[in-house]
């Protein structure tokens, strides 16, 4: 499916891998990219994809990821400003990690790790995920029918791509409970929806990357990077954004890609 001239909507787009994907979107040619994020920096990044590919290709839309409202009101804007949306990275995530168990030495009093903590992790980076997917295959299921197309055949190009956001993590990870949990999730979510999809001619994949260079990881502090992830990449370095958009993209614009891509750099979660 070519990138060029399709309209495309990226959530978590302010920063990390949603932003560069959106920009690599926007290099190749891609008509309009909607950039969905809860904060408003998100504009600035919007002026600075515009500005680099010279032309007004990027548009905002701010609100959270999570609210079915919102989400609906941004398709039904898209589609009326723009046309129907085939392309669909639903990048927003969040991380809230602890043990699934901590023990108190003092007390010998043992802490479960916090269900509202795992509810909040689910929502958004398993919940929300699939449902963006799911509201661009309703609109290209309603556009066909308004068209008089039934099941899409072989002849016809392909309609729409979701491209899902896992991790290595999927694998399981210490610490990561909620958030392995949900990335897991994506992978059944995505084998589902790819057989489900493809009956109004929609591909559904996912990447699961290693750990890349993103706010959310700066977040884990520096001594955890050089501890418990360089020593055990083969590059000996955080993967860049970049490389995970450019790989996105290639599965997005690559229809003989399918189920699932490793960006791990060599990394694999320790015993």
């Amino acid at each position: 499916m070519k990138i060029n001239d399709r309209v495309a909507l990226v959530t978590g787009a302010g920063s990390g891998i949603g932003a560069a994907v959106s920009l690599e979107l926007a290099k190749r040619g891609a008509r309009t990219v909607v950039l969905v994020d809860r904060r408003d920096q998100v504009y600035e990044l919007a002026d600075s994809i515009n500005s680099e590919v010279g032309r007004q290709v990027a548009e905002v839309k701010v609100g959270d990821t999570t609210n079915d409202t919102f989400r609906t009101q941004v398709y039904e804007d898209v589609m009326e400003r723009h046309g129907v949306v085939s392309i669909c990275v639903p990048a927003a995530g969040i991380t809230r990690d602890a043990l699934a168990v901590k023990l108190d030495k003092q007390t010998g009093r043992a802490e479960p790790y916090s269900v509202k903590s795992f509810r909040e992790v689910t929502e958004v980076n398993l919940i929300a995920p699939i449902y963006w997917a799911i509201e661009m295959v309703a609109k290209l299921a309603e556009n066909r029918w308004q068209k008089g197309l039934k099941q899409w055949q072989p002849e016809e190009e392909v309609q729409g791509t979701i491209m899902f956001i896992g991790s290595v993590s999927s694998q399981g990870n210490k610490g990561q409970i909620s958030y392995a949990a949900t990335k897991a999730g994506l992978e059944g979510a995505a084998a589902t929806l790819t057989k489900e999809a493809m009956y109004y001619g929609v591909r559904c994949g996912i990447i699961h990357p290693g750990f890349t260079d993103t706010p959310m990881l700066r977040s884990l502090g520096e001594e955890y990077i050089a501890k418990y992830v360089l020593p055990y990449t083969q590059l000996r370095r955080l993967i860049r954004p970049d490389e995970i958009a450019d790989a996105i993209c290639f599965m997005i614009s690559n229809s003989a890609v399918s189920g699932q891509l490793w960006a791990d750099a060599g990394w694999h979660p320790q015993a």
